[in-house]
């Protein structure tokens, strides 16, 4: 009987992670890649997989203990064991009244039935009612940051966690949450920071019928960063114009190539080229400010985030050494990258290590907008959808397909002039298409 220690992976530089979900218990099945627990750092929500098929023998973790890579997990016994497992998972089936799935509230859940992405909640849960207790309660509380036994708790007392406000770490919902609301004394409001005061709540079911839907945990999480970055970074946004009509033209060339491939060429690959040799001319915005803000640290590698639109927001994967890369590279990992994120298949790895962002709305529509910078990074690139305008050329007006660019940038680091000339080396650039296959 082969009997191995399971331990964290490779999680990148994260340590000290919380874990959110234990998926398994002694007794239990596992195939390759099945997930066993899921750990939540600031960034992302990632699952440690099962490294080959056996059962469970022993869990060494508990919800709320913290892992980093390396850490031992639980002990497997492998291969030959787990031929075993059906009638073991039987008794223990009839011994424990318990359910074999832990509730895939935040994570995944145990079941092969309903599997989700690796970084998503469940779909979220309708709440027709603004009560607290009594009601029909959903099974797995998607959304919700709970413990396995929270969640056991409020189905047995039928209190519905998706109207609760968890005064636990990062907003978890406690056991004493939980007991709060069934007396009736309901839970502590979120209290503004930084003496801005909160928005006065309103009992809205008094003016007509409502529908509560958790946020999605993708966006529990980024909003928190999105929402320090405005109150910290003084937000400048800076626009122009890049004549893009021959880039254009070129792009659709290599794009009909590419489909007999199965892969695209777009815009974004030769706005990352085009950004890097803003980047080369104007390095300040390849910089962080240092945390005494009397410095900068300026980076000499060029990782670009690219923010890919999914169905609970928007999630910003880094490309690593834009500058070595050729369009065609470029547009194939692009390809790559955005189906793992649209899939959920997020790895701290992904995530990391950007100098520069770029938001792209250009599919959407829209003239213009303010993206928000990515801190600690100090600028982002904002594109919305180009049109055809007359451009006068010396002599007659002719129609050129014209790219507005939003640069947002930080004002502590970038002024006014700077960001400019930067935005207009970056249209120099993508009107010229020669300079980006260089």
């Amino acid at each position: 009987m082969a009997l191995i220690d399971v331990k964290v992976p490779d999680i990148g530089d994260f340590t000290d992670v919380p874990i959110i979900e234990v998926l398994v218990k002694p007794g239990d099945t596992v195939a390759p890649e099945d997930p066993l627990i899921t750990l939540e750092s600031d960034k992302a929500t990632m699952e440690v997989p099962a490294p080959e098929a056996g059962r469970v023998s022993e869990v060494l973790v508990s919800v709320g203990d913290k892992v980093s890579e390396g850490s031992a997990i639980l002990k497997l016994e492998a291969d030959s064991a787990a031929a075993e497992a059906p009638a073991a998972a039987a008794s223990a089936g009839a011994a424990e009244p318990a359910p074999a799935a832990a509730p895939a509230g935040n994570g995944a859940a145990a079941s092969s039935a309903t599997p989700p992405p690796v970084d998503q909640t469940t779909a979220a849960v309708p709440v027709s009612t603004h009560r607290n207790v009594a009601m029909p309660m959903p099974a797995d509380f998607g959304g919700v940051l709970a413990s396995p036994s929270v969640r056991r708790l409020a189905r047995e007392l039928e209190i519905n966690l998706t109207k609760l406000t968890g005064t636990g770490e990062k907003g978890r919902v406690t056991k004493d949450d939980v007991k709060r609301a069934l007396a009736g004394a309901g839970t502590p409001a979120v209290q503004g920071g930084a003496g801005i005061p909160e928005i006065p709540a309103q009992d809205f079911s008094k003016f007509g019928e409502i529908e509560t839907v958790p946020l999605s945990r993708l966006k529990k999480l980024s909003g928190p960063a999105l929402h320090r970055s405005w109150l910290n970074v003084p937000h400048v946004t800076h626009t122009d114009e890049a004549d893009i009509t021959d880039l254009e033209a070129y792009r659709k060339t290599l794009d009909s190539a590419a489909k007999e491939k199965g892969y695209r060429v777009t815009l974004i690959s030769f706005l990352l080229k085009a950004c890097v040799a803003a980047l080369k001319e104007y390095p300040t915005f390849n910089a962080s400010l240092a945390p005494t803000k009397d410095a900068l640290i300026m980076k000499k590698y060029y990782h670009l985030g690219v923010a890919v639109d999914t169905e609970d927001g928007l999630v910003v994967p880094v490309i690593k050494d834009v500058d070595r890369k050729g369009i065609v590279e470029l547009s194939k990992e692009l390809a790559e990258v955005s189906g793992r994120m649209r899939a959920g298949k997020i790895t701290p790895a992904d995530i990391q290590g950007a100098t520069f962002s770029i938001s792209s709305l250009g599919g959407i529509g829209g003239t213009n907008f303010t993206p928000i910078v990515n801190a600690p990074e100090v600028a982002i690139l904002g594109v919305v959808r180009s049109s055809m305008k007359p451009v006068w050329d010396g002599e007659t007006f002719q129609p050129r397909l014209m790219l507005p660019l939003c640069c947002s940038y930080d004002h502590r680091v970038i002024d006014g002039a700077l960001a400019a000339r930067f935005t207009r080396k970056l249209a120099e650039v993508l009107g010229d298409v020669r300079q980006l296959v260089l």
